[in-house]
């Protein structure tokens, strides 16, 4: 979700490359512009007993990727990194780590998300893609909010078709709608609104499992003052979620909580979900608008990756960062 609307969006910078994009379903960018696309970054370690163990960071270059606004994220297990903008637009390349530290991206591949005959979707409205999620026969599910939706894409540059979105996502606000979306281990969908309340349950959005035709409604309770921003699964069955704060006097805030596969396992109707609390993103870690998680087992370990969307402003960046789930 861009925060604030409108305002700090840098349209004049992008618009011509966004006009560009639009008119191939793929762009694969140059070795000069892969080299320029992105930087590592100097992060002191987290504290001593972290839940988390950080491997390094990259910052992004909007005008290497052609746009910002990176809102959804999926790490694979060849660690080739695909992510979707709320422009509309998607972007896939591969995390280069040395020493097992990320260095850089490269093979970078862009173009627009299409609508049902794979023509590019207008942005604005039909094309603020949100979340992002991966199901085992390789098809993308994305979830869109202000129009209030799911598409599935077995290739991303290619058509979009619609699945059946949880019932009653439609009454979510126009920039509150499906920021989380995850495919479990066991095949189930976990959906969860960025803001849609529970009648007569203060404190909790309204979130779904199961998927099209089996959707049950349960409840998430975020922290106070936070809201669900992305979700991923995790390899022994539970998930991710990261939340996100903003306020004009704190900035932004972020934290990165587990759900435990038993919890997920044993939820029905109404079942509140609430996560335990792995990372809180202060400093040391570069503090920004994070709204993009993806988890991922490689080499014996779960691998955590992060993005931040950058709102297309100037003041703000578009950081990649990576770590390794310590206590798995």
């Amino acid at each position: 979700m861009p925060i604030p609307a409108g305002g700090w969006r840098r349209r004049s910078l992008l618009a011509a490359g966004l006009a560009s994009l639009a008119t191939s379903a793929c762009v694969p960018r140059g070795p000069a512009t892969a080299a320029a696309l992105a930087r590592p970054i100097d992060i002191a370690p987290l504290p001593e007993g972290s839940r988390l163990e950080l491997l390094g960071g990259l910052v992004l270059d909007d005008e290497a990727l052609g746009f910002g606004g990176l809102s959804a994220l999926h790490l694979a297990e060849d660690l080739q990194v695909t992510a979707v903008s709320d422009l509309g637009h998607w972007m896939t390349a591969r995390l280069d780590l040395r020493d097992g530290r990320p260095v850089g991206l490269s093979g970078l591949r862009t173009g627009p998300l299409g609508d049902g005959a794979g023509q590019p979707l207008r942005n604005g409205y039909s094309a603020d893609s949100e979340s992002l999620a991966r199901m085992p026969d390789g098809t993308w599910l994305v979830g869109f909010e202000r129009w209030h939706r799911i598409r599935a894409y077995r290739r991303l540059d290619g058509p979009g078709r619609y699945v059946e979105a949880p019932p009653g996502l439609e009454y979510a606000g126009g920039n509150a709608g499906l920021e989380s979306l995850a495919v479990l281990a066991d095949g189930r969908w976990l959906a969860i609104a960025e803001v849609l309340p529970v009648p007569g349950r203060p404190g909790l959005t309204r979130a779904w499992l199961g998927g099209p035709g089996r959707w049950v409604p349960l409840a998430y309770r975020p922290t106070e003052g936070f809201d669900p921003a992305d979700a991923t699964p995790l390899p022994d069955g539970g998930a991710l979620v990261l939340e996100r704060s903003f306020s004009l006097f704190g900035g932004f805030g972020g934290r990165l909580v587990r759900i435990p596969a038993e919890a997920l396992r044993k939820a029905g109707p109404e079942t509140v979900l609430e996560g335990e609390e792995l990372l809180r993103l202060a400093a040391p870690l570069p503090t920004d608008n994070y709204e993009g998680v993806s988890a991922v087992r490689v080499g014996g370990r779960t691998l955590v990756a992060l993005v931040s969307d950058d709102n297309q402003n100037l003041l703000q960046k578009t950081y990649l960062l990576l770590f390794v789930l310590a206590d798995d």
